[in-house]
């Protein structure tokens, strides 16, 4: 195999979003816990950056864990917060910003806070997604100008393209629990 068709071999070809809260204790297992809640927990995390390859299908996380095997290591833009602040709110997004032209890559972003609301949070990844891929592709953009609500879409005279997000919120335990709140972008090759 050569070093190219290798490289093909790693691009992935599905993604998936989930989303999770976990509560406990101990830190690590509150992490753990939202992992458990966002179905991603029986696998081994790698974190990478925010690149959506081009021709790359979004399916359902009931559909992306059907083809995945305890164990087996895993490519996934992950954001999380956590909190043992009683009542301190956590939020952890993921947005995605893909252009019109299928042929070219879109924009993870992911954001890890306190104090959004899942509204909030979800407006700023998706805006941030969209400007990162404008930016990226010498575009300008102005996410509060460019954004057609009746379409949901980011359009500009050079650049049109689509937007969405995960997002998971999660008040801090009024007992002093640790609580975290995850979301991903899972990639299967």
């Amino acid at each position: 195999m050569s070093a190219r068709e290798l490289n093909k071999t790693m691009v992935p070809k599905q993604m998936f979003f989930t989303k999770g809260v976990g509560r406990h204790k101990n830190n690590l297992q509150s992490f753990e816990e939202a992992l458990r809640n966002a179905g991603i927990a029986a696998f081994n995390l790698v974190r990478v950056s925010s690149i959506f390859p081009p021709g790359c299908k979004i399916v359902s996380r009931g559909r992306g864990l059907e083809q995945m095997m305890p164990g087996q290591i895993v490519f996934c833009v992950l954001a999380e917060s956590r909190t043992n602040e009683p009542n301190r709110l956590a939020c952890a997004g993921i947005g995605l910003a893909v252009p019109a032209k299928k042929d070219i890559y879109g924009y993870v972003s992911e954001h890890h806070g306190f104090g959004m609301t899942q509204r909030a949070c979800a407006d700023y990844v998706e805006d941030m997604a969209a400007e990162m891929l404008a930016t990226t592709l010498g575009k300008k953009l102005d996410p509060d100008k460019a954004y057609d609500e009746q379409q949901e879409i980011y359009k500009t005279k050079e650049l049109t393209l689509r937007t969405r997000a995960i997002v998971q919120t999660a008040e801090g335990d009024k007992n002093g629990l640790w609580t975290t709140a995850v979301a991903a972008a899972v990639f299967l090759l």
